[in-house]
């Protein structure tokens, strides 16, 4: 990638570019808000209509679906273009979301959940892969920086509605609140993308379909294995989601409808690396589904207070990308090999602090608490933006728009595993039985522990991007 210069916020953000702009962060913005507020409100979803043995489904289906629907969104640009795919998404999202909030048991919220997913899923794949069609290549940086602060704009919104809802125990308003925010994406959508369909190709681009559906059993399957009564067969199960994701590189490397760019399983090339790095801090998330559940229990905070404290690990990824996307190159480099160390060892701190019971001092571990989720999400935040721009530069020709579907994928598969692979860990550790106080301090940090190893990889997989970045 040649050093060349970057353009301004001041030109990303002004004009027609500003309203695209406003546009393409709304479709990120619209699924972080619905993340932040169900994340908020669940507990007092599980203490209304049960389920909580199914407490993780609730992201992992969600996040299944949202692969598969971002997984779609090249073939959805080619045939149709970006406008009428970002319409259809909204709408679907928007029923979807109906049906949560008239959800009478868990199964129903489930299904509702997934509906979602896959509008949202569409959504994220839309705006990132638009940034690429719609903006200059100078704007790049400073355009990924702004849709990934978009989950810092979510942070505020989504846990004071949800939180608002809960304490008054009206969490179904929640989910028809959100409706009201799609209703305005839509009319920047048509008002903000031209009707010439950017984005459409005469070339036939076809969907993935083999893989997304061996994605989607694999994710399933340690699902179900995390329900399981044995840690043997829940590792079994997990075992078993690792085989059938290499049998899945085998095939796409081989398919005619690849769902990623040629080069991007190659663990030592750089795309590969790539890839592989956004997979192992996308694990990191897995933490915002219990945080909530975790600070209510064991430190007594409220629905509104549990979700604000859960969404500074949010708040430090936005800062993070806002302060690291305006850098120059050796700050960067540098700044990527920092953060992934910095996540790791926020999580480690987050594994002692976590599970302390109401100590007698409170104020001082709910600080130490808050400065690290903080950290968690800052480390990832200095790295985000200078990953997917690199993999913008390196995506192979005429694969443009599979490698910034990947980009979503990749980061949701890695969120949906880890979501299945965090409720095994938690409900080995006791989180469903015993429960309660002590069950839940166990599974604090038992997660915590498990999840510092995905960026601890990170770090060492890092090298190499940072190498052909100095190269270059």
């Amino acid at each position: 990638m040649s050093q060349q210069s970057s353009g301004s916020w001041s030109e990303l953000l002004s004009g027609r570019n500003g309203l695209r702009s406003l546009a393409l962060a709304g479709g990120v913005a619209l699924h972080a808000v619905n993340v932040y507020i169900v994340a908020t409100v669940l507990p007092s979803v599980v203490a209304d209509i049960g389920g909580l043995e199914y407490y993780a489904w609730n992201m992992t289906l969600f996040v299944v679906a949202s692969i598969v629907g971002s997984a779609v969104t090249p073939k959805a640009i080619s045939d149709v273009g970006l406008r009428r795919s970002f319409l259809g998404a909204i709408v679907l999202f928007s029923a979807a979301t109906a049906v949560c909030a008239t959800a009478p048991f868990m199964g129903w919220m489930i299904f509702g959940r997934s509906l979602q997913g896959f509008g949202g899923g569409m959504l994220l794949g839309l705006s990132y892969s638009s940034t690429r069609i719609l903006f200059p290549e100078r704007l790049w940086p400073r355009a990924m920086a702004l849709l990934s602060s978009m989950w810092g704009v979510a942070t505020f919104i989504g846990p004071a509605v949800g939180g608002i809802f809960a304490e008054a125990g009206a969490w179904r308003w929640a989910f028809w609140s959100v409706i009201l925010v799609s209703a305005g994406l839509a009319a920047l959508v048509v008002t903000q993308i031209d009707r010439r369909d950017a984005g459409r190709s005469q070339e036939r681009v076809g969907v993935p379909i083999h893989q997304l559906l061996w994605m989607v059993a694999a994710v399933l399957l340690v699902s179900v294995a995390s329900l399981a009564d044995h840690l043997a067969w829940s590792l079994s199960g997990v075992l078993a989601g690792v085989l059938i994701t290499v049998h899945i590189a085998r095939i796409d490397r081989r398919s005619a409808t690849p769902l990623m760019p040629a080069g991007g399983y190659r663990l030592g090339g750089h795309l590969g690396s790539l890839y592989a790095c956004l997979a192992l801090l996308s694990l990191v998330m897995t933490a915002e589904i219990f945080i909530p559940y975790f600070l209510q229990i064991i430190q007594g905070f409220s629905p509104l207070l549990a979700g604000y404290f859960m969404v500074l690990m949010s708040a430090g990824w936005s800062t993070g990308s806002i302060i690291s996307s305006s850098r120059a190159r050796p700050t960067t480099n540098w700044l990527m090999q920092v953060g992934p160390v910095l996540t790791t060892f926020s999580l480690l701190g987050l594994a002692l602090v976590l599970p302390l019971y109401r100590p007698a001092e409170l104020q001082l571990v709910s600080a130490g608490i808050g400065v690290l989720l903080f950290g968690v999400g800052l480390g990832i935040g200095v790295i985000w933006p200078h990953l997917l721009t690199q993999l913008f530069h390196d995506s192979p020709k005429g694969q443009e728009n599979i490698a910034s579907a990947a980009i979503i994928t990749v980061q949701l598969y890695a969120l949906a595993f880890g979501a299945a692979i965090g409720g095994m860990v938690t409900n080995a550790a006791g989180f469903t039985e015993p429960g309660g106080l002590d069950g839940t301090r166990h599974a604090a940090l038992a997660l915590m522990w498990v999840l510092a190893l995905g960026p601890a990889m990170a770090a060492w997989l890092v090298r190499p991007v940072i190498r052909r970045r100095r190269s270059e």
